[in-house]
């Protein structure tokens, strides 16, 4: 069963871009993006269940997941639009296109494969449950509590965008840790879908990754035979590394379809 899902929409004409974020992320880590695009799209850009805004359910499978986009597009009367997923939105934004093909009028990925994936997040999950746990009073002590598992700064900046202020003044996570937790191999599986899409696809990858890795190459032709395939000078989080040629590449294809 489909849930409401929280989202930011600029409204506009034409056919909209519809941004779907990676794990531990929200529509709030997109906003510089959303401002440089509303002025060529219609821009939507979603928190996906158990992070931002959105409601704390059971379940992380990317049929569910693809459900909840599906249900916010009819409620919006979004009959095709071009899908951008970045990491595990993009196995969500793969599997959407895969069961409901006439509703993608283009697909964007952002450095993630049609494919199963080990477990990457043990020490980004042991540091998160540390925060919910130590209700930290302020942001600095959150860093520090996250500090304890993940060492990256820049890391953990990112997990911080989930903080908020809670109702006795200390800070919590706006995230469903625990239902991410719960259903955590789910998210590492593949996408959901049996059939390829054979729409038009861009496929980005940062060249300091491994999510993308030339080993992955032949799985993720079977499942999207029509991708371009363009490397950026980054790593994971391409559209934060490299914003403008992230950018650039996208309206590119856009605007050639």
């Amino acid at each position: 069963m489909s849930i409401e899902l929280n989202y930011l929409d600029t409204g506009g004409d034409g056919t909209p871009l519809v941004v779907i974020h990676g794990l531990f992320g929200s529509a709030d880590n997109w906003r510089s993006h959303i401002k440089a695009w509303e002025q060529r799209h219609r821009v939507v850009a979603v928190d996906l269940r158990n992070h931002g805004r959105s409601p704390h359910v059971e379940g992380m499978g990317y049929t569910a997941m693809a459900d909840d986009i599906l249900a916010l597009l009819d409620s919006l009367s979004i009959s095709r639009a071009h899908l951008l997923g970045h990491s595990m939105g993009g196995k969500v934004a793969i599997t959407l296109a895969r069961q409901a093909p006439e509703r993608v009028a283009s697909l964007i990925i952002g450095d993630i494969a049609p494919v199963a994936y080990g477990h990457d997040h043990d020490s980004v999950m042991a540091g998160l449950r540390r925060v919910k746990e130590g209700r930290p009073a302020n942001r600095r002590e959150a860093d520090a509590l996250l500090a304890e598992h993940v060492k990256e700064r820049a890391v953990r900046l990112f997990l911080a965008t989930n903080l908020m202020r809670g109702e006795d003044e200390g800070l919590v996570l706006r995230l469903g840790l625990d239902q991410i937790q719960s259903d955590y191999e789910s998210i590492m599986a593949e996408p959901a879908g049996s059939k390829p899409f054979t729409g038009p696809t861009l496929v980005l990858r940062g060249s300091a990754s491994h999510y993308v890795a030339d080993e992955h190459l032949p799985a993720l032709r079977k499942v999207l035979p029509e991708a371009q395939l363009v490397t950026l000078d980054a790593g994971h989080w391409l559209h934060a590394e490299q914003p403008e040629a992230f950018r650039g590449a996208i309206d590119t294809f856009i605007d050639a379809l």
